[in-house]
Parts: structure tokens; sequence; C-alpha cells
């Protein structure tokens, strides 16, 4: 049920009659009757214990725009239309009665807003250099994420006001709840999850890894990074850039440890042996450096796209090893080359098969985001396949310090699957360990034949 409240000034006038012989009524003075007033008591002071900073929790729904636009590190700012629709977001560990009030950064003018939490709508006024507003009891009645909802109804000025935080407090509040408190820019990207795959024979040279991705239709928003083929050295997958732009992306990270490309010392730099047709490559910063490969490509969510990886030493560059990315589209029907890099100070086969979801966008971290992860399989140096049917589930720093608990992953109609952002409630396990029946199709690879 939908409940209104509005905030409204009420003053009464006591007015004491006495009765006339006549039968009227008139107002007796002071003097003649005395009738004492009751003072109501005044309401206890409520005790706020968390100061959930909208620049850290709260999106434009709908709209990365807008969230850009409108979320800076102060808070809401610039808000103009009646059409956007700002949520904060926080977890519930406790159920029960929750206070709510506004911290107003800046207020010009008169404004109507209106807030909606668990099933009760405040509409409420403010004025001008208001610095807060108490919005009275709310009742949480389950665990888990809560949306906060403010709209603007009306306002004289050209901006609604700004708002640095929402302050709670209250019996739900006795234990803490989970919201973005620091590590803002992270808190906002989301949680990364991760599923790490059991090699079958620790001491084999295992130098081919093959995996499928498919990512159901409407679980692609912009900002999106699903990694098919991780491995020790670097990742391989499909991005969602932008709007009209999508990329399969192929990076290996230099052994020099440093964000800034540039000083990587010209002995530890990783060369690009070759690439595919229309593929970019250069290098890349800012969470490790290294070379890195796209190739700009239109894939489609609910279609599922092939990836092959090589990992060997190299037969021609001393302490080197070769790291050989292909790509199989569906619409191409074939086989295509992204990019061969050499990593130097290196001599290693395959290690720490893996995938991960991403969002590397802030302002889409509240958009959901799924993928299925199906037929891993790994072949040796001589061709052997073995399938890869065990996966351990695993997050990000985010995650751990429970800045955001929308992560999942799991198993779903025998295929491996990974979730993240959109805050849901439903969390998996840290280490959650998987399992999948065996495929019974190998990989028709015709290695020879490989571009």
């Amino acid at each position: 049920m939908i409940h209104m409240f509005r905030n409204t000034l009420v003053t009464s006038t006591v007015a004491l009659l006495v009765a006339c012989g006549d039968g009227s009524e008139t107002n007796a003075t002071s003097t003649s009757v005395s009738t004492p007033v009751i003072a109501e008591k005044a309401p206890a002071a409520v005790n706020y214990t968390e100061q959930v900073l909208t620049s850290a929790n709260t999106w434009v729904d709908g709209s990365i725009t807008q969230s850009a636009n409108l979320i800076s590190d102060s808070g809401i700012s610039n808000w103009q239309s009646t059409e956007d629709v700002l949520t904060t977001y926080v977890y519930f560990n406790q159920t029960g009665q929750v206070n709510v009030a506004l911290s107003i950064a800046k207020a010009a003018g008169k404004s109507t807003l209106s807030l909606e939490m668990a099933n009760k709508l405040t509409e409420f006024d403010v004025d001008a250099n208001q610095t807060q507003i108490e919005l009275g009891e709310f009742t949480v009645t389950q665990l888990g994420y809560q949306r906060i909802t403010l709209r603007g109804i009306k306002k004289s000025a050209q901006h609604f006001p700004s708002i640095s935080a929402i302050k709670l407090g209250g019996e739900a509040l006795n234990t803490p709840p989970f919201y973005v408190r620091d590590d803002v820019y992270w808190g906002r990207r989301g949680p990364s999850v991760h599923l790490s795959y059991q090699l079958p024979d620790a001491s084999a040279d295992y130098q081919w890894f093959y995996n499928e991705v498919t990512v159901p239709e409407g679980y692609d928003p912009i900002g999106s990074y699903f990694m098919a083929n991780g491995f020790a050295e670097g990742y391989f997958g499909i991005q969602v850039n932008s709007a009209q732009e999508r990329r399969v992306l192929f990076s290996v990270w230099s052994p020099y440890q440093t964000d800034d490309p540039s000083t990587i010392p010209e002995a530890y730099r990783v060369k690009l042996l070759r690439k595919g047709d229309a593929v970019n490559t250069g290098e890349f910063g800012n969470e490790g450096s290294g070379g890195q490969s796209f190739l700009r490509y239109t894939w489609q969510a609910g279609q599922s796209y092939r990836f092959l990886l090589s990992v060997k030493p190299s037969d021609t560059l001393a302490e080197h090893t070769e790291y050989t990315a292909y790509f199989f589209a569906p619409e191409l029907n074939q086989w295509q080359l992204i990019a061969s890099f050499a990593r130097p100070q290196t001599a290693t086969y395959l290690s720490r098969p893996h995938s991960f979801l991403e969002n590397f966008i802030p302002e889409a971290g509240h958009l959901e985001r799924k993928a299925f992860y199906t037929n891993q399989w790994v072949a040796t140096t001589d061709g052997r396949w073995s399938a890869l049917t065990q996966a351990t589930f695993t997050y990000d720093a985010t995650a751990r310090k429970q800045s955001r608990r929308d992560y999942q992953g799991g198993v779903e109609e025998n295929r491996f699957y990974l979730r993240n952002t959109g805050f849901f409630s439903d969390s998996t396990e840290y280490h959650s360990v998987f399992t999948t029946q065996p495929a019974t199709n190998v990989p028709d690879i015709k290695f020879e034949q490989l571009p």
C-alpha cells in the first residue's frame, strides 16, 4: 500500500465560549475565566547513525548520461527535470523502523519533492537555505537492498535542491547496513566476479584454452566486459563500449609493474607479433600496463561466441612466451585472428584459466549484467583435449569489504554463469565451488587452418 504524507504547518486558536443569559454565546475575556493550556511533549531528537552519501550510492534511473550530469563528488546537483528519478541503494541487515532525513547542500527558492522507500511515499516541501529535512518513519520488512527514490514535483527556482546525503536512524540500523562508504570510484563501478577453472593435471603443458560465452538479452548494458579466456598474464573477451560500439578485446600484461606504459623499459615491453584484419593494437595502462588489441565488432546478446587462446614459450625469442587469441563469430562462421603478442621475461604454458565479469563505467554501476560461460576445454601441446568441469567463484575488494552485495555465480542448465551489479540481494558465498557435466563434443579445431 502506498501512503501519502505531506509536511504542513497547522495553527489553532482556542476560544473560550461563555453562555449568555439569552442563550447566545460570546467570547469571554481572560479576567472572567481561566483555562490551563497543556503543552504537548516535544518529540525526542532522532539519532541518525548512518549518513549515506549520494555521491557514492545514487544513480538516475535508466540514464547513464544523466547519472554523470547530476551526480558529482558533492552529491546530487544541477537537478532540473521532473523526469529524472534518482535512486539511492542501501542493503539492510535488519528489519524494523527507520527514520529518514535529507542533508541539503543548497536550496534556492521553494520546491516540492517526493521520497519513496519500503512502499511508503512521502511528499514534502523544501524552502530556500534549508539544510536538513526530516521525513519521519519508514518500516523495512525484508532484508537486502532497499531503493530510496527521489522525484522532483515542482520548483520556483531553476534547480531542485542539491542533496549531499540521506541520513538514517532507528532500530533497523542496530545492525549496520551495507553501502559504499569509501573508494567511491570502485564502489560505483560495482563488484567484479570471477570463475577460476580447475586444470585436470597440474603437471601437464596445456597450450590451448577454449571457451564459449552467451550474454542473455537485456543483460548487456554499456560498460560491460564479459571476459572469457583469462590467464595468468592477461585476458580475452567482449565489451560494450558505447551505444554504438562493441569490441573483442585481448590484452597481455608486461612483467614490469606500472600503470603508465610509457615508463616500461624496452626489455620488458610486450611485443606485437601479428594481428588480424581491422584489429587495432597499442598499449594500455591504469590497471597494470602492457600490449592491447581490439576488434570493433557488433556482437549480439542472445548469441554464443567462441574464444580460443594459445599460450606457449616462443620458438624464436629467448625467455619470451607467445600469446595468440582467436575469435569465432557465428555470423561470420570462421575463426578470426585477433592478435599474437610475445611477453618477455616469461617462459610458460597456460596457467590460471579463468573468466570474469565487470563493469568499467561508474555511471553504469546500477545496471545488471549476466553471462553464461560454457563448454570449457584445454588441450596439451600434442592436441589432447580435456574438459574443465569445476570452477571456483570469487569477487574483488569492493565485494569483500561489503561496499556492494550484488554479486553472484553458479550453474544453470549445466552452464556456469556470472551475475553482478543491478543491486539484487541474492549474493553468492566467496570460494563457492561449482561443477558441470562435461560436454561430449570435443572442440573441432583444425589448428593448421587457423589464420
